[in-house]
């Protein structure tokens, strides 16, 4: 995969990521589940200003950044903190798995920022209480 293929890529995982983050924001109570809250908040504040800054990379680039999606699918129900949490879990190993392809298809400072959001996106995993990965980002659907 060509770098620029594997930036758009990422893009996409972003601009899901920052959907499906505001679903999961709107299925928590900051009241009732503070830290749950705080994490997804967290998390739809991270994606959306990795969303915006790969856009302007790709614009620096001479590209037109792929556009949003009309329609995203949530995974799964989340109508109980748990599902909440275990949809957050998945996004965050989709994500990582498009932030291995960037891995993969960079080098220099590119890569050690794609590095870099790879390992975030691992320790998110476990911080919604998916499963700890050797290989991160390798199968975000096993």
């Amino acid at each position: 995969m060509r770098t620029l293929e594997a930036l758009q890529a990422t893009l996409l995982a972003e601009h899901a990521a920052v959907h499906v983050y505001g679903v999961l924001g709107a299925a928590t109570s900051m009241s009732a589940t503070p830290e749950l809250y705080e994490r997804i908040s967290q998390g739809w504040t991270a994606h959306r200003g990795r969303r915006d800054a790969l856009e302007v990379e790709l614009r620096d680039a001479g590209e037109e950044p792929v556009g949003t999606a009309a329609f995203y699918e949530v995974p799964g129900p989340v109508r109980t903190p748990e599902q909440v949490s275990a949809t957050a879990a998945l996004v965050e190993r989709r994500c990582a798995a498009s932030y291995a392809a960037l891995v993969a298809a960079t080098a220099g400072s590119r890569r050690r920022t794609a590095v870099q959001l790879l390992g975030e996106a691992a320790v998110t995993v476990l911080a919604f209480g998916g499963p700890a990965e050797a290989l991160p980002g390798l199968d975000p659907e096993g």
